[in-house]
């Protein structure tokens, strides 16, 4: 995490502070649960709390100097602050108790807050569907003018997407709301499924079905792919906010604010800098798939060398998704539309988007498909190439003519049938969920 990427809330809840913290959380939990499964002394836990512990992270990574262990420096601190009662905490557990369920514990949070960046990003969506669900534009295939669409339903395509990516956030939200608080090899040698399940209920987590000594990495491989998806469909939507804003297209740009410089040399610049930066950041997120991945197999029971990488990938990940939805959702929210712009580049291709309905008017006709196409082409090229407006060169073919009327050719040429259900496809992204 950097500073100029990281909002302040994540800053924070990714902090060695917060991290002790909810190490002490975890352990406090267990040491409840024991106490009423009669495995320490009842008042333990309220005891320690009584103390209005104040962890020193500084002095915690001191320890570790000398034991070259985390968890025993954290409890070595947490029993110079506590004193006596310290010593039932732990029992029966390894480190991977407080490690993996304290890492569930600062994953679901996350989550939280990202997900109500999340809901901003879609409001700011659904508001600029519904304001262009009938503003018509032209639609591209390999970046080449293809048949009209509307912008609203260009947007509703994202908004869709962001929406697949919400259900599929709140699913890993509660794949990695798991814990373990089983032992060493997670075979609850000094403990119990009872009292496991007693402690991670308080935190608002589940077991793990079969935990070995730590969770299984699947369940944070699948949150990682959810993050890098959700940042994929940020960087979509970027990308198009690119080319809109380019000087030959002009169809909608990123919001100018007053006292903004686009260039250090050139004054007059107006970059889309924002979506440039969406689709670098989208690059890091995804980046954490692969070593989340490759964190599923490790050795046996347990090894480490998903630890490092988890330290690195999940702050970073987490706070990246959280700035780009901040800054996806002021894009949407301030994007100016230019719909003159959107009518002057449908009118540049001269109705040739029209070509499919005069084909398929042929085929109704009896023609062969392909006899057909070569036909429409023959005029749409002509066309392309200056020789006339396609509808007039289409009116002037004799073979054309001995197969379409005057007005039947005429009649394909109609905008409002092209985006007839406009109104359906953006009514459906709309109400999905």
């Amino acid at each position: 995490m950097i500073p100029r990427y990281t909002p302040s809330d994540f800053s924070e809840l990714w902090s060695s502070r917060t991290r002790y913290a909810a190490w002490l959380e975890v352990e406090l939990a267990a040491c409840e649960a024991m106490e009423r499964a009669g495995l320490v002394p009842n008042g333990t836990a309220l005891a320690i709390r009584s103390r209005d512990i104040k962890l020193d992270p500084e002095r915690i990574e001191t320890i570790e100097q000398t034991t070259k262990h985390d968890v025993i420096a954290f409890l070595t601190h947490v029993e110079e602050l506590a004193g006596e009662p310290a010593r039932f905490l732990h029992m029966g557990m390894t480190s991977s108790d407080v490690l993996d369920s304290s890492f569930a514990l600062l994953l679901v949070r996350a989550t939280d807050r990202i997900s109500v960046r999340l809901d901003r990003y879609i409001a700011a969506l659904e508001t600029r569907v519904r304001e262009h669900r009938h503003t018509p534009m032209i639609g591209r295939s390999h970046g080449i003018h293809a048949e009209p669409v509307t912008f609203g339903v260009v947007l509703a395509g994202h908004l869709a997407e962001a929406k697949r990516g919400r259900a599929r956030l709140f699913a890993a939200r509660q794949e990695i709301a798991v814990g373990k608080i089983a032992g060493a090899v997670g075979t609850y040698a000094h403990l119990s499924p009872a009292i496991e399940a007693d402690a991670l209920g308080q935190l608002g987590l589940r077991p793990e079905t079969v935990s070995t000594q730590v969770v299984a990495r699947d369940r944070h491989a699948a949150y990682f792919a959810a993050l890098g998806l959700l940042a994929a469909g940020i960087e979509r939507l970027a990308t198009n906010v690119r080319h809109w804003q380019r000087n030959e297209v002009g169809e909608a740009e990123e919001k100018f604010t007053a006292g903004q410089k686009g260039s250090s040399a050139m004054p007059h610049k107006r970059n889309p800098i924002a979506s440039e930066n969406l689709c670098g950041l989208a690059r890091v997120v995804r980046a954490a798939i692969t070593p989340a991945l490759e964190n599923v197999a490790l050795w046996h029971e347990r090894d480490i060398s998903h630890s490092s990488v988890e330290r690195m990938i999940a702050p970073d990940a987490t706070a990246t998704i959280a700035f780009m939805l901040d800054r996806a959702a002021s894009l949407v929210e301030g994007l100016v539309v230019y719909p003159e712009a959107m009518k002057r580049n449908l009118d540049r291709t001269g109705e040739l988007f029209f070509s499919e309905a005069v084909m398929l008017e042929m085929v109704k006709k009896g023609r062969p498909r392909q006899r057909a196409y070569e036909l429409v082409q023959k005029s749409a090229m002509r066309a392309f190439h200056g020789d006339g407006r396609f509808r007039d060169n289409l009116r002037s073919d004799a073979d054309v003519l001995a197969i379409l009327k005057p007005e039947e050719i005429d009649a394909c040429f109609d905008m409002k049938h092209a985006l007839r259900h406009v109104d359906a496809i953006v009514d459906r992204a709309l109400v999905e969920p």
